[in-house]
């Protein structure tokens, strides 16, 4: 098998790490769900392996008392054993760029850092440097999302990228000819890399705000991308449905096949009727309307 990264960084300086390897039973649902307890704790980036995965987090960052809260560790489902290291300062950008490497999806649209060669004849061609933020388009729920988008007219609707991370969706959205796109996130990594990379791309029409729910202000959309988890998601639909055009969709992911019903019967209750799934290794994409 064939290591994968995740979402490493792509700082130039270096930087001291403490490499966490865990060997996990059964591996592919365990990985996920290890993976985005991981995150929540401050982990930036994950190489998946045949046995589980390892994951990274800057040596000032790391908390022992925060590891051993991860939920999934007393877990009867799963069997996890795992080992720290401690990782010598290196050129992390180095390591990214010989782990990251472009993605095609459907034929349409590349994802490819500034380093890659561009593919002649792909529709949509995306340059995204994703330093710690998610959402190059290698995660399952990345690429349902893209999957989505590419599969509906935006052309002269406004868009809203939810949680936008490095800000592909939104960028994505621009290139098929949205009338306007306004692209939001909390973290400030993922702020400042979205405006590389919208600059990058030649979309700087998109408006970058950051903040959550709460920046959500002045416009309605005829569409809004929302990849961020489960409990925010929950927490967040009433305030999509309210700047959410009637007869607009939503488009959600984030989270697993098993929380469907709880965002399905969320969105019921604030008027977004389910129309459309995608799933992608026990991962999860709906989308609703008005």
């Amino acid at each position: 098998m064939q290591k994968k990264i995740r979402f490493f960084i792509s700082q130039s300086f270096d930087m001291n790490y403490i490499e966490f390897t865990a060997k996990i039973t059964p591996v592919e649902i365990g990985r996920e769900v290890l993976i985005a307890e991981l995150a929540e704790i401050g982990f930036e980036s994950f190489v998946e392996t045949e046995e589980g995965l390892s994951a990274y987090i800057q040596e000032d960052d790391y908390n022992e008392s925060a590891i051993k809260s991860v939920a999934i560790f007393s877990d009867p489902g799963f069997q996890i054993s795992y080992q720290l290291n401690h990782i010598e300062d290196q050129n992390w950008n180095k390591t990214w760029e010989e782990n990251f490497s472009p993605i095609l999806v459907d034929d349409r649209c590349m994802i490819r850092a500034d380093f890659h060669e561009p593919k002649s004849g792909v529709e949509f061609d995306i340059v995204i440097n994703p330093q710690m933020s998610f959402g190059t388009g290698h995660h399952e729920t990345t690429h349902l999302m893209i999957q989505q988008l590419l599969h509906t007219d935006v052309e002269n609707w406004k868009v809203l990228d939810m949680g936008c991370g490095t800000g592909v969706l939104a960028i994505l959205a621009a290139m098929k000819g949205a009338a306007y796109v306004e692209a939001i996130d909390i973290d400030d990594w993922a702020f400042g890399n979205t405006l590389e990379n919208v600059k990058n791309n030649g979309c700087e029409e998109i408006v970058v705000k950051k903040g959550g729910a709460e920046a959500i202000v002045g416009t309605n959309f005829d569409c809004i991308l929302a990849n961020i988890n489960r409990n925010i998601l929950l927490a967040d639909i009433v305030n999509y449905e309210k700047v959410l055009s009637d007869n607009g969709i939503l488009l959600l992911s984030g989270f697993f096949m098993s929380d469907k019903e709880t965002l399905v019967q969320e969105c019921k209750q604030h008027g977004l009727k389910f129309i459309n799934e995608a799933y992608r290794h026990d991962w999860a994409m709906l989308v609703f309307k008005k």
